[in-house]
C-alpha cells in the first residue's frame, strides 16, 4: 500500500521480498508491526503502510552490510530524518531507521533497534519490562522469524490506534495463558493497571 510522507513516499515490498532481502542478514531479526500480528494468527487481515523490522542494536551495521547499496536515514527524536552513514553506530535515543533503494524510490523497509541487556531483551519504554531473547520471537510454519504476539501488543498498547484494536482481537485466540498473563502484566507495570487490553486479559485468564 502506497502512502505519502513528508519526506517522500511509502511503498513496502511484498512480505516475501521482504524476507528475501533480508535471509543474507547474519544477525537475528523479526518481522514486526502488523504483520508480526498476522503471522502469529496465520493468516492476513488488513493493509500495512510498511514494513517494519525489528533488530537487536547492537547488530545494527549487519543491515547496513546486507544492504550496502540502500539509502539508509536514521530518525533522530522528536522525528526529523537524516542520513545515517556507513558505519555509524546510532545513539541510544534512535530507534527507528528508514531505508530504500536509491534517492529516487519509495521507502520500502523500516528497522527499529531494540536494546538488551546480556541476553536479555528491554523495553525501549520501561526498562524494568524484559524477556528472555529466546521469548522475543517465533517462526512462522513458512520459516519467517516474527516478533511474538504479546511482545508485539506491548508496543501497540499505547497509542491503540484503530488498526492496534483491530491487531489485539485477532491476536487474543492465539495467545497462550503464558502469554496473556506476561502481557497483562507488563501493561499495569508500563501503562498502568486499569488499561483495557489488561483488563481484557486478566478476565480472560479467570475464565
Amino acid at each position: 500500500m502506497r502512502t505519502e510522507t513528508p519526506w517522500g513516499p511509502w511503498d513496502p515490498p511484498p512480505l516475501a521480498e521482504a524476507v528475501r532481502l533480508l535471509a543474507p542478514l547474519r544477525a537475528p531479526w523479526w518481522i514486526a508491526g502488523g504483520y508480526a500480528v498476522e503471522l502469529a494468527v496465520g493468516r492476513a487481515f488488513r493493509e500495512h503502510a510498511d514494513i517494519d523490522v525489528l533488530l537487536l542494536r547492537r547488530d545494527q551495521l549487519e543491515a547496513q552490510r546486507v544492504l550496502s547499496g540502500w539509502e539508509w536515514w536514521a530518525a533522530d527524536p522528536p522525528g526529523t530524518l537524516r542520513p545515517w552513514r556507513p558505519g555509524e553506530v546510532l545513539p541510544a535515543g534512535v530507534h527507528d531507521i528508514w531505508c530504500r533503494p536509491g534517492a529516487d524510490e519509495p521507502w520500502r523497509l523500516q528497522f527499529m533497534l531494540d536494546d538488551t541487556d546480556g541476553e536479555d531483551w528491554v523495553f525501549r519504554r520501561d526498562a524494568r519490562v524484559r524477556l528472555p531473547l529466546e521469548r522475543l520471537g517465533r517462526v512462522s510454519d513458512g520459516g519467517v522469524p516474527y516478533v511474538a504476539p504479546e511482545v508485539q501488543l506491548l508496543y501497540k498498547s499505547k497509542s491503540r490506534r484503530p488498526k492496534d484494536e483491530r491487531d489485539f482481537e485477532a491476536a487474543l485466540p492465539v495467545l497462550d495463558d503464558h502469554g496473556r498473563a506476561w502481557l497483562a502484566e507488563t501493561l499495569a507495570l508500563a501503562e498502568g493497571a486499569d488499561h483495557p487490553w489488561a483488563a481484557r486479559l486478566r478476565a480472560l485468564l479467570a475464565d
